[in-house]
């Protein structure tokens, strides 16, 4: 199992025994649904809507994500034959990696990176070439580096925006620059845009097929309910792909791999999508007086300096050795165990790739309160005080 998920059972077998733990590790929103989307699951299950679904997803969904990412995305042209849908996005990464990669082919991906999008490029055969996101540039993708690691073998470019783990969020014109070394090259785009909806002002979030409707063919798509809609457990993402060999290699992948998405839980992602928005916005206030509280517990500590996020709900953080040696630990690797023996979850920076090592990702998703709680904890902690 991945650092996250050791971590992670370490803190559920602790608070199983009556301690107090901090859910730092966790990108788990602990939001309850949405009032509508609760009623439309009630709904559906009393309609007797539990039975085989149409393999892409149920009409009546699909017609409203094409809506949805054509006007509130501005993806020109999508229309229902277009989106496909998945068992959350993890499940739309596995199915566009192995549809479009061939054993050796290589995807260029940011480092740091979500571990789980490099292990479905390596499940489809391909190979991951991790580009170091720098500080100084904000953790912003860097076009000049992705240029110069294209080889014979490059098949895609892979982009994450709102970035999970460094809330960083790609400005338009970086987007464009990278479309166009994708063109120059006649490479793939995929898209993850699982935290589009969870945007600190003043950023804004753009889909980059909204920059490229000449390009919409090369550029493949992905959403999730789990993060904008607090919808994690009921596994409901989608694919939005333009391609026709994409569209007719997608359903079988779909049908050999899931046979469907859990039919109240389309019904569930059409209500919620079809929405007037409010419930998101007002998750979005809470993520931010969340992330307000961790970054002020976190500023002034010598060796730590936190990255203000701009979107997502994890804080990056970067480690100095001087930490390291006050606190007695050899490493990030070593000070996330120790953390997490007190209680504190969190998630060590190399298990997001290799360029990472001297630093550590929390996660605001869990309750205010803990999160207001736990980052006291967690300053003492670092502080040597506690």
């Amino acid at each position: 199992m991945g650092k996250i998920v050791q971590i992670r059972e370490r803190l559920m077998d602790a608070a199983a025994t009556g301690t107090r733990v901090y859910r730092f590790e966790s990108g788990d929103p602990n939001f309850s649904l949405a009032p509508h989307v609760r009623d439309a699951v009630g709904a559906a299950a009393d309609a007797g809507r539990t039975h085989y679904i149409p393999n892409n997803g149920i009409p009546e969904l699909r017609a409203a994500l094409a809506h949805k990412v054509r006007t509130r995305n501005g993806i020109a042209g999508v229309t229902t034959d277009d989106v496909f849908v998945t068992n959350g996005a993890m499940h739309a990464l596995f199915v566009t990696f192995s549809c479009l990669l061939r054993p050796g082919d290589e995807v260029i991906v940011p480092d740091p990176m979500w571990t789980e999008v490099v292990e479905n490029v390596r499940l489809a055969g391909g190979v991951p070439v991790g580009i170091p996101l720098r500080a100084e540039d904000e953790f912003a993708y860097p076009p000049e580096a992705i240029a110069r690691a294209i080889t014979p073998r490059t098949s895609a470019i892979f982009i994450n925006t709102p970035h999970n783990p460094t809330g960083a969020v790609l400005s338009e014109e970086r987007l464009r620059a990278i479309l166009n070394i994708a063109r120059e090259h006649g490479l793939w785009v995929i898209s993850d845009e699982a935290y589009e909806d969870v945007l600190f002002a003043p950023a804004t979030h753009v889909s980059v097929a909204s920059l490229a409707p000449d390009y919409a063919e090369r550029i493949v798509s992905i959403f999730s309910f789990s993060k904008s809609h607090a919808m994690s457990g009921l596994r409901t993402g989608y694919i939005v792909a333009r391609d026709p060999v994409l569209r007719d290699r997608i359903p079988k992948l779909l049908r050999c791999t899931i046979n469907g998405v859990n039919s109240l839980a389309q019904w569930a992602a059409l209500a919620a999508v079809s929405g007037d928005g409010e419930y998101v916005r007002a998750m979005g206030d809470e993520y931010q007086l969340r992330r307000d509280l961790m970054l002020e517990a976190l500023s002034g500590i010598p060796g730590v300096r936190p990255f203000v996020p701009r979107g997502t709900f994890f804080l990056w953080v970067e480690l100095d050795p001087a930490l390291y040696a006050r606190l007695g630990v050899s490493g990030a690797d070593e000070l996330s165990s120790m953390l997490a023996a007190r209680g504190i979850g969190s998630a060590p920076g190399d298990a997001f790739g290799e360029s990472c090592a001297d630093a550590i990702r929390f996660a605001f998703s869990c309750s205010t309160e803990m999160v207001r709680e736990g980052s006291a904890v967690l300053r003492a902690v670092l502080l040597g005080q506690a």
